[in-house]
């Protein structure tokens, strides 16, 4: 797995919270992963009626990840009492100023105003949910990352099925207009005169115009790996003076 690097003192403070009735357990350990590559779980809280058979397995694994459960009844039928306990310790660690993002678990559009406010008090919100999550919560967090994704990592050679979820051909790749249209209007507003645009810059631009975006949905580890596939682009890597790291850059084929 590959982590984004850095200082641990600029690392960002995350409040992790688990919606137990949407998510599988059997993800824990690769969703954790996941959260490391954005920064440091402060705080990992999941919420549920424990005392429902339904969350056992969840129950088999908090104390192996030091998770904290939260204790929700359903007082009444038919409503999801979760939420509203999540929501509520959501703002009241939004009110301590002690962090710098939250990462919401679920696939449920009811996250989507808590979403849209922690975001309006300046934090980042990473979501996590199945591919099926409505796409107003999706949209209210600033990054959105598909348990499925997440699920086919657990292990080397990920089931049939599961590959067929999110891997498509390569042909499908270059026929796919609104991948093609994202990424040559990403490209094109990134680009300096020559034509040329750094692939990290691109990648930060691509995010901030469709927060599920992510080469993994499309098969491929990396966002240099996707470029490729589209033979969309010029790829010229340049090594930086004083390190000799190479920097990549891009450019639209005949620009």
């Amino acid at each position: 797995m590959d982590y984004i690097l850095k200082p641990f003192e600029h690392q960002k403070k995350l409040a992790v919270l688990i919606d137990a009735d949407n998510t599988p357990s059997s993800i824990i350990k690769e969703l954790l992963d996941e959260v490391a590559k954005y920064g440091v779980a402060s705080v990992k809280r999941i919420y549920g009626n424990w005392t429902s058979p339904q969350l056992q397995g969840w129950k088999d694994t908090l104390l192996s990840y030091s998770i904290q459960p939260v204790q929700q009844f359903n007082y009444t039928s038919g409503k999801n009492a979760t939420d509203s306990a999540m929501i509520i310790d959501a703002m009241d660690l939004l009110y301590t100023h002690k962090f710098d993002g939250f990462c919401l678990v679920s696939s449920d559009s009811d996250f989507t105003r808590l979403a849209m406010r922690i975001r309006e008090s300046g934090l980042t919100v990473y979501g996590f949910g199945r591919n099926t999550t409505p796409k107003p919560f999706i949209e209210a967090c600033d990054k959105f990352i598909f348990t499925e994704i997440i699920q086919s990592e657990i292990t080397e050679l990920p089931k049939p099925d599961q590959q067929a979820a999110i891997t498509k051909p390569q042909k499908d790749i270059r026929e796919d207009k609104t991948l093609r249209n994202l990424l040559l209007s990403t490209v094109e507003d990134s680009s300096d005169d020559q034509g040329w645009a750094s692939l990290s810059l691109v990648t930060q631009n691509i995010q901030k115009k469709s927060s599920e975006f992510d080469p993994r949905n499309y098969g491929y580890k990396k966002m240099l790996e996707l470029i490729k596939a589209t033979e969309l682009f010029e790829i010229d890597p340049r090594p930086t003076p004083d390190s000799g790291v190479k920097l990549i850059y891009i450019k639209i084929k005949n620009h």
